[in-house]
């Protein structure tokens, strides 16, 4: 009877524990870093993105992401450059996902302007994102950049035919780096949500024809500035904007 009485007891505990899986450390629930942070030079800004990461750090779905805390340091020179020291960053900005304000989100990444930097001066900056529950992931990799004097405005003139719209610049001389050409921008009349850049890469040449049109419709030209200082290249001030539209065949 001892003997039954034990068996069953033993039964009871075993189905009373159930199966039970590997144990998840908790940190495997934070974000995973943001991996792809940069940053970019136009006119007197920095302008820095980065993606929002799509897994935690067990490889999951990240959930509940609230935001983004963006860190900024200067860099000093050599042997007084100290990254680790616990006054090194400055916390600039905090972005709330559900309240943006002057964060911009474009082709899947965050960007902010940080217009808060001084000529010769090398900034490094990451960025650190949380889920509501206030837990943060690691830094992300770090993106560094030197601030120069950024080019001039060009000035802009457009010609119009029956077959596309040619534009024309000058650009003053720049007091930093070489000229690597210009950007072209347009957009369709009033409505900035039309905003394209036409020249992935600067056009060298002090014009550009644009042959895609639609007739009847009229478009808006700018145009900027690029340089290269140090192998990084610089977009300047905008242009003045030029009108053009498919001129009627004769």
């Amino acid at each position: 009877m001892k003997v039954r009485y034990l068996v069953l007891i033993g039964f009871l505990l075993l189905t009373a524990c159930g199966k039970k899986g590997p144990l998840v450390p908790p940190e495997s629930f934070v974000p995973a870093p943001v991996s792809a942070l940069s940053v970019e030079q136009k006119e007197g800004s920095f302008y820095v993105s980065w993606p929002a990461p799509s897994k935690d750090e067990g490889g999951r779905p990240v959930k509940d992401l609230a935001g983004f805390r963006v860190y900024r340091r200067p860099v000093l020179p050599s042997g007084q450059d100290c990254e680790e020291c616990p006054t090194a960053y400055t916390l600039i900005k905090t972005v709330d996902l559900d309240y943006l304000q002057d964060v911009r989100f474009f082709n899947n990444r965050y960007v902010l302007a940080d217009g808060d930097v001084t000529n010769g001066v090398t900034y490094q900056y990451k960025v650190i994102s949380f889920k509501k529950d206030g837990t943060e992931s690691s830094a992300s990799n770090r993106a560094r950049l030197t601030k120069v004097a950024a080019p001039p405005a060009p000035r802009l003139a457009a010609t119009a035919s029956a077959t596309g719209v040619l534009l024309q610049w000058e650009i003053p001389p720049v007091s930093a780096g070489k000229v690597a050409g210009a950007y072209v921008y347009r957009r369709r009349g009033n409505d900035v949500g039309t905003l394209v850049l036409l020249t992935p890469a600067p056009v060298s040449d002090r014009q550009y024809e644009d042959l895609r049109l639609e007739r009847g419709a009229t478009y808006v030209y700018t145009v900027r500035a690029v340089v290269e200082v140090d192998g990084q290249l610089v977009e300047g001030a905008v242009s003045n904007e030029a009108q053009g539209k498919l001129a009627e065949p004769e």
